[in-house]
């Protein structure tokens, strides 16, 4: 089958059917009390588990258990449209067929006569078409962007949408003096007691650095992922230094903790006699 012809079959495939007849034997009379008891809220943390679970493998490159955690992912769909199509309002069906208009009528350049030759031409033309959709041309030009997603990640597309229309710093010396006023405002706000403006700080403070990552073409919550590794690897290191020293991490001071993090975060380089006698 072409790629043409596969656009228009209404085929979903011989194993997603398959999956599909397993949910519905799973919620069914007789089948798995557990799944038949689920509801589309009680299984919300399973799908952003399911999701950030698919996105650390994807950073980690373990392409080997990247189908597997699709296929978690996968699954978390289907037990919704499960869920949806036992109550009479959609089927996954529904789902696929929303999808897959949605990307024919957001792609004119592909599968219409539209043109749009650059990446930047797409996604204008996307929001344009989104907005169209939406009936959002008289609704806040923010309205809805990133609804549901974590903080960072929310700010990063705020501002990303944002300086779409020209609300944006000029360059990044701009965001770096925005980082350093936030900073001293933070700390007049901790010198102050003042709980109330000291939260309010700390969050423009957090919102300057994700410009800042944005400025530089970094994702905010990889870095901050990145940052987690480091942290986790190092904590790891330094309660092995501890063990050596037969102290743990309740015996241990911590001065103790301190002495073995540094250690942990600035291992001897080995000697080149070492070096060479390995």
């Amino acid at each position: 089958m072409t790629d043409a012809e596969m656009i228009d079959s209404p085929d979903a495939g011989r194993q997603l059917a398959r999956l599909r007849a397993i949910m519905h034997r799973l919620r069914a009379p007789g089948g798995c009390p557990w799944d038949a008891e689920q509801t589309h809220e009680s299984i919300v943390p399973n799908l952003i588990e399911e999701a950030y679970e698919t996105v650390d493998t994807i950073q980690r490159g373990d392409h080997e258990h990247l189908k597997e955690e699709l296929g978690d992912l996968l699954l978390q769909v289907v037990f919704h449209s499960e869920i949806a199509e036992e109550a009479g309002r959609f089927t996954l069906d529904d789902v696929a067929r929303g999808i897959s208009e949605k990307l024919v009528r957001r792609h004119p350049h592909v599968f219409s006569t539209s043109a749009a030759s650059t990446t930047d031409q797409v996604l204008q033309q996307w929001d344009e078409i989104k907005r169209t959709e939406k009936g959002d041309e008289q609704k806040p030009y923010l309205h809805g962007v990133g609804k549901g997603l974590p903080g960072l990640l929310r700010a990063f597309k705020l501002q990303k949408k944002a300086a779409k229309v020209g609300f944006d710093w000029p360059d990044e010396a701009g965001v770096l003096a925005k980082i350093q006023e936030e900073h001293l405002e933070l700390q007049a706000a901790i010198a102050a007691s003042d709980p109330d403006a000291v939260l309010e700080e700390m969050g423009d403070l957090m919102f300057s650095l994700v410009n800042l990552a944005r400025f530089r073409k970094f994702d905010p919550e990889l870095l901050m992922a990145a940052a987690n590794s480091k942290f986790e690897n190092r904590f790891a290191a330094m309660e092995k230094a501890l063990l050596a020293a037969n102290l743990d991490l309740e015996t241990a001071t911590p001065e103790q903790m301190e002495d073995a993090w540094q250690r942990a975060k600035n291992p001897p380089a080995i000697a080149d006699s070492d070096a060479r006698s390995h």
